[in-house]
């Protein structure tokens, strides 16, 4: 085909959406996940226990807590990331790089199916 496509078909597209719905379902069940495991440790932490080892398990709890918090926070990004996915391809601009107007490869589309840059754009970035 001498004339690269500019747009990915209905069937593609299609496939990509299952991709993202997927990961999007799995996004969101971690979250749900980190929510309930944070909530259940506040409720537990009202236990006596000696007043050094306490002071070092709150040290460790709290560290544990903002571990888990900027977890959360990083599947709330993605997931955000994946719903303006589905988002472009409504919209008929999913898998076009915005750097370049060409379309990105399918092989990166399914292994990082949120992006909006192509690997050649991407690369360029980094220089």
């Amino acid at each position: 085909m001498s004339e690269e496509n500019l747009r990915y078909s209905r069937e593609e597209l299609s496939e990509f959406q299952d991709i993202i719905q997927e990961k999007l379902t799995a996004a969101r069940k971690e979250v749900a996940f980190i929510k309930e495991t944070l909530s259940r440790r506040n409720d537990s932490g009202t236990d006596n226990t000696a007043s050094s080892s306490k002071v070092l398990e709150d040290g460790a709890d709290t560290a544990e807590k903002e571990s888990m918090n900027q977890l959360a926070s990083r599947q709330m990004k993605f997931i955000q990331q994946l719903e303006n996915a589905l988002i472009r391809i409504k919209n008929g601009t999913y898998g076009v790089c915005i750097g370049t107007g060409k379309l990105i490869s399918k092989e990166r589309l399914r292994a990082v199916p949120h992006t909006q840059h192509s690997i050649e754009a991407k690369m360029a970035r980094r220089d």
